[in-house]
C-alpha cells in the first residue's frame, strides 16, 4: 500500500491561483483559459518545458487562494491538454499529481508568478498496518453507503478499486458537502493516515446529519402532529425570512429590530414611547412559537397607528361657523349658541397661549336630548364642520358589555381596544367630533354597565388621563369634543348626566318645520325622487298643510317621508303621461295626491264630534319619547244599584299616575261643597276614569289639574272648553304645584290647535324657552290653584256648548 517516492524534492512552478476552490491530489480540473491568470500559468509552463527540451508535460502549481491569501501547501499539476472546453472556450485539463510545500518566490518565463516549492512526502509508514487497512475499509464502506443513497453506482466500483491511502484520502475532494475549510484542512494535512482518518470523520458526520434529515423527512411524511408540523414550518420560515433579509441587505436584522426602529422614529408622547420599548424588549425575548409574541405585535400596532400628537386646527372664524350652523340646520338655537360660545373661549384661550391649563385641554361634553327626528345625529356632522374638525360617530345603542368601552385586557383571544380608542384611531387626530349616539339605550348584564365606564371617558376632570384596559397607557381625550344624544333624559344615569351639559331638542315649531322642508327636505328628496329643479314645486300652503294635519310631530321624520311619497307620486303620474311637468303641489291638491288627513285640530271638527263635546273630558299635556302630545282624560260615574263606589284607573298607568288620580279624588270629596259641586255621588258611586290609548303606558304627577277638572266637568254637568288644555300637580289642598316639559307641551299644543293652555304659576319662568311665535297664538294662564284652572276650563252653566263655538 506504500506509495512510490518521488525523485526530487525541490522545484520552481508557475502559480495558478484557484479563488475559493480546493484541489486535491488525483482529481483531474478543466480550466478556462480565458481566466488571464490561468492563461499566464499554463503559457509560463509550456515556456518552461519548451526551453529546458524535455518531453516532460509542462508543470504548474495549484495555489488555493481564500479572500486574496494564498495558502502554505499547493498541488503540482501537469497540463494533460490545452483545447477547447464544451462550451467552446479555450480551455486546458489539468491533472493534480501531489502536495507541494510553497517557499519563496523566483523568476520564471511568462507573466505568471514563479515560486519554489518542496515535493511533499507521501509515502505511509508501516507501523500499524492492520489499523490502516482497518481506516480503509470503514472509509470504502462509509462512501459506498453515501453513493448509493445519491444513486452514484458507477462511482462506488471505481472507490473500492483505490488501495493507495494517500489516494483515498484525497478522493474526499470531489465530495460536493465538503466546505472549503474542511478542504483546506485535507490538503495541509501531510501525513496521509492522518488525511484519510479525518476524511472518514468528516463522512461519517455527513451521513450522520443526512440520516436525521432523512429520519425527519421521514416523520413530516407520515404525518407529524401538530406541534411538531408547527415547528418545522416556524423553522423553515425563519431561515426564509434570514435568507430574504440577506438579499435585501438587511443581514441580520430582526422582525422586533422593525419594531424598535418604527417605535423609535414614531411621534410618541414619552410615556407611551417608554411603554412600547417594554414591549419591544419582551417581543425580543419571546419565541416565534410564544402566542406572546403575535399579543405584543399587534398592541404595538394600535399604539403605532394611534394619532398621538396629530391635531386640527380648529376654524375661529366664529361668524362663520355661526353661518354654517344656520345653513345646515333651522332652529335648535341652545346648541348653536353653546357651540359659538365654545368657540369663542376657544379662540381666546389660544390667543393668550392657554391652550393646555393643568394638564387639560378646553374640550367639551355635551348631552343633546330630544324627541326622534330633530337632528341630533346630523347635528354632530355641522358641529365639526363649523369647527374644521374631524367627526366620527359612535353607537352605543344596544351596548351591553363595559370592554365595548373600555377595551379589553389583552390576556383575551381576539383583545380589541374599546370604542373610544377605535374613535380616536379612525378620525386620525386627537380633537375631533365624537357622536355618542343613542347614550339612553346603552343596557348593562352580567358584563358590566357601559354607562358606568363612561363616566371616566365624559368627565373633564378626568378624561385628560383616560386609560384603556388593552392599552393600558393614558390617552388624553381632554380636547375631544363629545356630543351624546338621547330622547329620554330619565333613561340617562344620574352620575352620567351630572357629566355632561345638557342641552335640550324640544322639537321644532310649524314655522319652523316649514323653513325645514323648504330649504333642506324638498332639495334632497328632489334629487332621490330623481327630478330637477322647478319640474315640482310644493307651495308654503302645502308644506304647512303637511306639518300640521298630516305629521303631527316634534321632528320632521315624517314630514321628510310625506314629501317623498309627495314627489313619488307626481313622477310616477309624469311616466304614466297623467300629469305634466312643471308641477306646482298646492294645499288643495294634497288629498288627491297622498289621501285624507291623518291629525286633525279638535277646533276643526264639528262641535257635536268634540272629545269634549260631553261633560267628564279634559284636554292635558304630556311628554313622551316622541316629543309633546295631548292628552285626553275621560271620567264617568257607576251607577249606584250596578257597582260599589271606589275609584277605577285604565289606560295602562304607572304609580305617580294613579296616586295622582286618588289626590283629585280627595281633593273634591273635601272641596266639593266650596265649588258647588254634588259630591255625595263621589261617595256613594263608583268613580271611572280613563286615559285613552290603552296600550302606551302613561306616569308622572302633571295630569293632576286635568283629572280633577274631569271629574269636576262631570259632577257639575259643565262641559269642558275645547280650545282649553291644561298641566300640573294637584295637592290635596288644592296647589297647582310646579312639572317639567313645559316648552314641549305648549309646542305639542300648538300643534294640536288649542289656543288656551292652564300651567303652573311656578313655571312662569319656562315660558322664555318657548318661541316667540308659538306665545303669540296661544293664551297661556299661569294658575296657583286648581279652583282657577276650573274657572277657565269649564264652560258657564248655562251654555251647553264650548265657548270655541
Amino acid at each position: 500500500m506504500a506509495a512510490e517516492s518521488t525523485s526530487y524534492t525541490s522545484l520552481a512552478l508557475p502559480v495558478l491561483p484557484l479563488d475559493d476552490e480546493i484541489v486535491l491530489p488525483g482529481m483531474v480540473v478543466p480550466f478556462d483559459l480565458s481566466d488571464a491568470e490561468v492563461r499566464a500559468a499554463v503559457e509560463a509552463a509550456q515556456a518552461a518545458a519548451r526551453s529546458s527540451g524535455s518531453s516532460s508535460k509542462p508543470k504548474v502549481l495549484l495555489v488555493p487562494r481564500i479572500d486574496g491569501t494564498y495558502a502554505g501547501m499547493g498541488v503540482l499539476g501537469t497540463v494533460e491538454q490545452v483545447g477547447r472546453l464544451a462550451d467552446g472556450d479555450p480551455g486546458a485539463l489539468i491533472r493534480a499529481r501531489g502536495r507541494v510545500r510553497i517557499g519563496a518566490g523566483t523568476t520564471g518565463p511568462g507573466a505568471a508568478l514563479w515560486v519554489e516549492g518542496t515535493r511533499v512526502d507521501e509515502t505511509v509508514p508501516d507501523l500499524l498496518p492492520g489499523a490502516t487497512a482497518e481506516l480503509v475499509k470503514e472509509y470504502k464502506a462509509l462512501a459506498t453507503s453515501w453513493l448509493k443513497k445519491r444513486g452514484a453506482w458507477q462511482v462506488v466500483d471505481r472507490v473500492q478499486q483505490i488501495d493507495d491511502v494517500s489516494a483515498l484520502a484525497d478522493n474526499s475532494g470531489y465530495s460536493p458537502f465538503l466546505t472549503t475549510e474542511q478542504k483546506i484542512q485535507l490538503l495541509e494535512t501531510e501525513d496521509p493516515t492522518a488525511r484519510l482518518k479525518l476524511a472518514t470523520e468528516q463522512l461519517r458526520e455527513h451521513l450522520a446529519e443526512q440520516d436525521v434529515a432523512e429520519s425527519i423527512a421521514k416523520d413530516v411524511q407520515e404525518g407529524v402532529d401538530k406541534q411538531q408540523r408547527e415547528f418545522l414550518l416556524r423553522r423553515q420560515l425563519e431561515a426564509v425570512r434570514k435568507e430574504l433579509r440577506e438579499l435585501d441587505g438587511k443581514e441580520g436584522e430582526e422582525e422586533s429590530d422593525d419594531y424598535r426602529a418604527r417605535v423609535e422614529a414614531a411621534d410618541l408622547p414619552e410615556n407611551v414611547r417608554e411603554a412600547a420599548l417594554k414591549e419591544v424588549e419582551k417581543l425580543e425575548r419571546a419565541s416565534d412559537q410564544s402566542p406572546e409574541g403575535s399579543w405584543i405585535r399587534t398592541w404595538l400596532d394600535t399604539v403605532l397607528e394611534l394619532p398621538w400628537n396629530e391635531r386640527t386646527e380648529d376654524e375661529y372664524d366664529i361668524k362663520g361657523a355661526q353661518e354654517i350652523l344656520d345653513a345646515e340646520h333651522a332652529g335648535l338655537q341652545d346648541v348653536k349658541e353653546r357651540i359659538t360660545e365654545y368657540l369663542a373661549v376657544r379662540k381666546r384661550r389660544s390667543d393668550r397661549g392657554m391652550g393646555v391649563v393643568g394638564g387639560r385641554r378646553g374640550g367639551a361634553v355635551l348631552a343633546l336630548v330630544g324627541p326622534p327626528g330633530v337632528g341630533k345625529t346630523s347635528l354632530g356632522e355641522s358641529v365639526a364642520h363649523a369647527m374644521g374638525r374631524k367627526f366620527v360617530r359612535v353607537a352605543l345603542g344596544g351596548v351591553r358589555d363595559e370592554a365595548e368601552i373600555r377595551g379589553h385586557r389583552r390576556t383575551y383571544v381576539g383583545a380589541l381596544p374599546g370604542r373610544i380608542v377605535r374613535a380616536i384611531k379612525e378620525a386620525g387626530s386627537m380633537n375631533p367630533v365624537v357622536l355618542l349616539d343613542e347614550i339612553d339605550k346603552v343596557g348593562s348584564d352580567f358584563r358590566g354597565d357601559p354607562a358606568a365606564a363612561l363616566l371616566e371617558v365624559l368627565d373633564p376632570a378626568q378624561n385628560h388621563t383616560f386609560r384603556d384596559h388593552y392599552l393600558e397607557v393614558e390617552l388624553d381625550l381632554s380636547d375631544v369634543v363629545f356630543l351624546a344624544t338621547a330622547n329620554v333624559l330619565e333613561a340617562i344615569p344620574e352620575a352620567l348626566l351630572d357629566r355632561m351639559e345638557l342641552v335640550r331638542l324640544d322639537g321644532y315649531t310649524e314655522d319652523e318645520k316649514v323653513v325645514i322642508a323648504r330649504d333642506h327636505l324638498l332639495p334632497r328628496q328632489l334629487e332621490r325622487a330623481g327630478l330637477g329643479d322647478g319640474e315640482v314645486t310644493i307651495d308654503e300652503g302645502a308644506l304647512r298643510k303637511l306639518a300640521g294635519e298630516y305629521t303631527r310631530e316634534a321632528g320632521v321624520r315624517n314630514l321628510e317621508r310625506s314629501v317623498a311619497r309627495l314627489l313619488r307620486k307626481v313622477a310616477a303620474q309624469h311616466e304614466l303621461g297623467e300629469r305634466e311637468l312643471p308641477f306646482t303641489v298646492g294645499a288643495d291638491e294634497l288629498r288627491g295626491l297622498i289621501g285624507r288627513p291623518h291629525h286633525v285640530p279638535e277646533s276643526a271638527q264639528d262641535p257635536a264630534e268634540r272629545r269634549t263635546a260631553v261633560p267628564g273630558v279634559a284636554t292635558g299635556l304630556a311628554v313622551t319619547g316622541a316629543g309633546g302630545d295631548v292628552l285626553f282624560v275621560e271620567a264617568s260615574l257607576a251607577d249606584p244599584e250596578t257597582g260599589a263606589a271606589g275609584l277605577t284607573l285604565t289606560g295602562q298607568l304607572g304609580d305617580v299616575m294613579k296616586e295622582s288620580a286618588q289626590i283629585a279624588l280627595s281633593f273634591l270629596r273635601s272641596r266639593g261643597a266650596e265649588l258647588e259641586l254634588p259630591v255625595g255621588d263621589l261617595k256613594e258611586r263608583g268613580v271611572h276614569i280613563h286615559f285613552p290609548a290603552g296600550a302606551v303606558p302613561k306616569d308622572g304627577p302633571s295630569a293632576g289639574v286635568t283629572m280633577t277638572t274631569a271629574l269636576a266637568s262631570l259632577l257639575s254637568g259643565r262641559l269642558v272648553r275645547t280650545d282649553v288644555a291644561m298641566t300640573g300637580e294637584v295637592s290635596l289642598t288644592g296647589r297647582v304645584l310646579p312639572i317639567g316639559g313645559v316648552k314641549q307641551k305648549l309646542l305639542a299644543a300648538h300643534r294640536a290647535g288649542i289656543t288656551t293652555v292652564v300651567i303652573p304659576k311656578r313655571n312662569e319662568p319656562d315660558l322664555d324657552d318657548v318661541p316667540a311665535e308659538v306665545l303669540e297664538k296661544l293664551d297661556v294662564h299661569a294658575v296657583t290653584d286648581v279652583r282657577q284652572a276650573l274657572e277657565l276650563a269649564l264652560a258657564p252653566a248655562e251654555v251647553r256648548v264650548p265657548a270655541a263655538a
